[in-house]
């Protein structure tokens, strides 16, 4: 657009413009007619347009008020570190559509920037001066060959950038070059562990296979004995059969004892049935104690888990006649004062524990009361059949048995002695109810319970040692 012809009242700056015109020629190149069809604005460069716009933010708020365009006024009112920018685009379409006000500024900026600013309106370049600020100087005040400035000084942030994208490429090659050094170290020490990995898994592979070989064996062994219960299943029906045929014959020729006969064969046989609920169980806990060696003998007698447990028998009946020691629970017995033995007890397959509860409450916390010595004796104990999944039964003298008891925590049973009957005797009775071979550990300081059991083939332990496994809890 044409330029606007300036007030009278002139800047001294403006003066100095003028005077610069008439040295070096008019400041907008190519203004050489009226009628010329003016050039269109060249591209800048984003360095160079910002540089532009910070320099006349920076002379902005010394315009007097008439001067300002009323697009800039709100503007010049910023503080200096938002003019340049939040009024970044007002100023630069100010500058490109308002040659009058370009003017202005260019007289202040030039008188702000003194030699450097002369160099500029004589169409030169100090070779030390900064492209970006002589390409925004050229663009305000416009000498001759102005847009070969700020052609040049684009070339010359172009050629910056450029050196600055090949210094990052660099840069970023020399990092993977690193990551990758990093990576081959860290693949050779993971080959190196995987190799012990190997070794190891091969290890363990071998004694795998032995352990394979030793259960076949014993897997053989047990099919042989299983065999032979088979055939002496066979036998023992066969004798029972014999015998169900006396009896019947025996029963014709007893007719008058009719109803005495019938009374003594339905006890017979819910003791019968009681003896084998009490073998049942017996077999089933020594099979668990056996482990996978003994699913197949347990799957050829069709043998299915029970309901109740030796202890339950006991806890029910209180059966007044002893059960005979059963043949080989000698072989179990231990004698051993280590209370970590108690641990290692526990970690045994299926293992009952059994504690004389009054003997342990009174040792270990005495000055409380009865209910509170039982109830937080029941509640430790609650606490090792949860970590241990073992069977627990805790005996109390009947004396002080109470009525209205809360219920025992899940997996300790909690007995009381009949009258006349000492705790210590039924801790024995429940011993003997337990199959051979199953691990029964009883608590008890009592070194005549301490021996009973052991007869018994249980193991014997003093009450401190469960008194700091408690503890430990």
């Amino acid at each position: 657009m044409p330029l606007t012809e300036p007030h009278d009242d002139r800047l001294p700056q403006e003066e100095s413009v003028d005077a610069a015109r008439g040295a070096g020629g008019d400041l907008t190149e190519g203004a050489a007619g009226e009628g010329a069809a003016p050039e269109p604005e060249p591209v800048l460069p984003e360095p160079v347009r910002q540089r532009i716009v910070a320099l006349t933010a920076a002379v902005l708020p010394g315009l007097p008020a008439d001067e300002v365009p009323v697009p800039l006024r709100r503007v010049a009112k910023f503080a200096p570190n938002r003019r340049a920018r939040l009024g970044a685009p007002a100023i630069a379409a100010q500058l490109t559509g308002d040659p009058l006000f370009r003017q202005r500024i260019t007289a202040r900026v030039l008188a702000d920037t003194g030699d450097l600013g002369a160099a500029v309106l004589e169409g030169t370049a100090p070779a030390a001066a900064d492209p970006v600020e002589v390409a925004a100087l050229a663009y305000l005040a416009r000498p001759r060959g102005w847009r070969e400035l700020i052609e040049a000084s684009g070339a010359a942030v172009r050629a910056e950038a450029d050196s600055a994208v090949v210094a990052e490429l660099v840069r970023e090659a020399e990092q993977r070059a690193t990551r990758a050094e990093h990576d081959r170290a860290v693949a050779r020490v993971e080959a190196e562990k995987l190799r012990d990995e190997l070794a190891r898994v091969r290890e363990e592979l071998g004694q795998l296979r032995e352990e394979a070989r030793q259960l076949g064996r014993s897997l053989r062994e047990t099919q042989a004995r299983e065999r032979k219960a088979t055939e002496l299943l066979a036998t023992e029906r066969g004798r029972a059969a014999r015998a169900a045929a006396d009896a019947d014959a025996e029963l014709r020729r007893v007719r008058a004892r009719l109803a005495e006969a019938e009374a003594a064969a339905g006890v017979a046989r819910a003791t019968a049935k009681e003896a084998r609920s009490v073998d049942d169980a017996r077999l089933w806990l020594l099979l668990e104690t056996i482990g996978q060696a003994a699913v197949g003998l347990r799957r050829e007698l069709a043998l299915d888990p029970v309901d109740k447990l030796p202890a339950d028998f006991v806890a029910d009946a209180f059966a007044e006649q002893p059960t005979a020691p059963a043949a080989g629970a000698a072989t179990r017995a231990r004698d051993t004062d280590d209370p970590a033995r108690l641990d290692q007890l526990l970690a045994l397959p299926r293992a009952h524990l059994v504690v004389d509860g009054y003997n342990v409450t009174k040792r270990g916390f005495g000055e409380m009361s009865l209910e509170q010595q039982r109830k937080r004796l029941i509640t430790g104990l609650g606490g090792i059949a949860a970590q241990t999944g073992d069977e627990v039964t805790v005996v109390f003298d009947g004396a002080e048995r109470v009525h209205g008891l809360p219920p025992s925590p899940r997996g300790v049973r909690v007995l009381f002695s009949r009258k006349g009957e000492t705790a210590d005797e039924l801790i024995r009775r429940l011993v003997r109810a337990e199959p051979p071979g199953r691990p029964v550990v009883v608590v008890s300081s009592d070194r005549e319970v301490a021996d009973g059991v052991r007869r018994h083939g249980a193991y014997p332990l003093g009450a401190d040692s469960l008194l700091r496994r408690l503890a430990r809890s």
